[in-house]
């Protein structure tokens, strides 16, 4: 029996052979002192026997799952809405070039299909084909468009690359980074003004002018163990930190991490399958009780020149600066200062030219305090939401920019898993909750003025797993569905009403190929630990399962607290 934390979650599989042996032979293969391999493998709805090789198109073998596309699914996007949801960009296979994609604008409500940007005009000087396209930004104003490409993995995402800007006028591509060398920069940003662009390199940070190409160093002390602009393994791998600077509202100022990892505990690591001798790879990573890297925060002129620094007290190795923005200004900056105990967190408004610090709220819990990602500043500046355990229960809250009034805006025994949306005009806010059932997800809103009760957006057809990619003004989204038993699909919808206006992905020739195969549904149960407290579980017999018989079990869990298994 597997345990997870609270209201997280258990799950339960069933054994199968990565060997030419049915799953009635496994527990004879054990008792016998067998010394082949086991393997558990998870695909999509189902898991089966492996077979050997077979004719039999009802029958899931390894080398259909790994070795093929065959239960590939339709794909849609990345897709970006634009001009208040009026239209949304997504990306299509080329009809013109071989390979390559273009940027297409469709109308929300009209459907009315046009090609922004042509593969052709993705094409570098010199180069015979169009950039392959991981990820596309637009300006603020949509005159210039940013192509991330040729991206390289950064301890778990592929956080370096190449960055292009193509000005949507005159067509010019031209390639960010000067005499860089290839797949460097990191975390490319415009300026609020479109003149500018920032980003990362080698532990530095630099702005890049997009007129002339001049650019501008804004850090000079960057290295292995002093690192600007991005993070060491903790803040990346525990506090889900990759992108360490932020651009001013104003453009004028840039704001970032700097981190001091010296004294740091080496791990080493082997690398023995890149060539015929094995390779040893330094990691530097604090163990419990040993040092852990320095963080402090500062804000530099765009246009270079001395950091001042925030004046954040405390042991600057034995706490964290978990959260780091603008406060809805260019004069103040907020961060949330989290104890290495971890169940403590201050958030604190910080002046940007002087780097005084001044606290305005803390969240105290005798165990553990989850990060704050859903700090997002309303009426001009004058309070901000905020998600808290505080009742007991993770509920969104709003709060006055000095900490002193707290109003509750979404009450009720359930947790908020996160915000979507904020429709500060028409007074809503989106946000995504599973009061009856922790295994699926829905959309809610709630209204700012922390009356009335919270109403269910999506609708109960919808019954499984829900994520949305919402407008602007929230009042149309991308809603993405799947659930045990049925294969995936997304629609283009308006919003209150959830109404569907497109299709966008519909796998009808997927789910006829599930369809077709062999296997046991998914069944979902409760199991009592006590104290009040159901943990949910799920399990897939063997096909043709005997209850009059036994068979091996593998079970699975990961079992921290933010790590769901149990999913529908």
């Amino acid at each position: 029996m597997v345990f997870g934390s609270r209201r997280n979650i258990i799950l339960f599989v069933s054994i199968k052979s990565c060997d030419n042996i049915s799953a009635n032979e496994i527990s004879e293969v054990i008792m016998a002192g067998s010394k082949k391999y086991f393997f558990l493998f998870f695909i999509f709805i189902y898991i089966y026997p492996v077979y050997s090789q077979t004719e039999d198109k009802s029958l899931l073998t390894l080398d259909r799952i790994f070795n093929s596309s065959e239960f590939m699914g339709e794909r849609f996007g990345p897709a970006r809405f634009i001009e208040d949801g009026k239209f949304y960009t997504t990306l299509e296979s080329s009809k013109d070039v071989t390979g390559g994609r273009d940027i297409v604008k469709y109308g929300t409500e009209n459907g009315e299909r046009e090609i922004l940007v042509s593969a052709k005009l993705l094409v570098p000087e010199g180069m015979t084909k169009p950039l392959s396209i991981s990820n596309y930004i637009w300006s603020p104003n949509r005159d210039l468009l940013m192509i991330y490409t040729n991206t390289v993995r950064v301890w778990r995402q592929n956080t370096k690359g190449d960055y292009y800007i193509l000005n949507m006028k005159s067509g010019k591509l031209q390639k960010l980074g000067g005499d860089a060398k290839p797949s460097t920069l990191m975390f490319a940003k415009f300026s609020p003004d479109e003149k500018s662009v920032g980003y990362v390199r080698e532990h530095n940070i630099y702005v890049e002018n997009i007129s002339d190409g001049k650019i501008t160093q804004l850090t000079f002390d960057g290295s292995t163990t002093t690192i600007n602009g991005t993070f060491d393994w903790v803040y990346e791998e525990e506090l889900d930190l990759r992108d360490g600077f932020r651009w001013s509202p104003d453009g004028k100022s840039i704001a970032y991490w700097q981190l001091d990892a010296s004294g740091v505990g080496v791990f080493y690591m082997i690398n023995n399958t890149d060539s015929l001798y094995s390779k040893i790879i330094p990691v530097q990573y604090p163990k419990v009780g040993t040092t852990n890297s320095a963080c402090k925060v500062g804000v530099v002129s765009a246009s270079g020149g001395n950091t001042v620094w925030m004046k954040v007290e405390g042991d600057p190795r034995n706490n964290y600066i978990a959260r780091m923005d603008w406060a809805a200004n260019s004069d103040e900056i907020v961060i949330q200062h989290l104890n290495r105990l971890q169940n403590r967190n201050e958030v604190m408004l910080g002046n940007a030219k002087t780097g005084e610090m001044k606290s305005i709220f803390t969240e105290t819990d005798d165990a553990w305090i989850d990060i704050n990602d859903d700090m997002n500043w309303m009426s001009n500046g004058k309070e901000f939401t905020w998600v808290s355990e505080r009742d007991g229960w993770r509920h969104l809250y709003l709060i006055s920019r000095d900490g002193q009034k707290i109003k509750l805006l979404t009450p009720g025994d359930y947790d908020v898993i996160d915000v979507q949306s904020i429709d500060e005009k028409g007074g809503w806010v989106y946000f995504m909750a599973s009061p009856d059932n922790a295994a699926q997800r829905y959309l809610y809103r709630v209204s700012l003025s922390g009356k009335g009760k919270p109403e269910r957006i999506t609708p109960s057809q919808f019954s499984g797993s829900n994520s949305y990619q919402l407008s602007d003004n929230a009042h149309y989204a991308i809603h993405s569905f799947s659930a045990s038993g049925k294969t995936p699909i997304s629609n283009l919808i308006k919003l209150p009403e959830h109404k569907i206006i497109k299709k966008l992905i519909e796998n009808k020739k997927l789910a006829e190929k599930i369809d077709y195969i062999k296997g046991s549904p998914t069944e979902f149960f409760k199991i009592d630990i006590g104290g009040g407290v159901l943990l949910d579980g799920w399990m897939i017999k063997p096909v043709d399962f005997d209850p009059s018989k036994k068979y091996p079990v593998l079970f699975y869990v990961y079992t921290e607290p933010a790590a769901q298994t149990v999913v529908d």
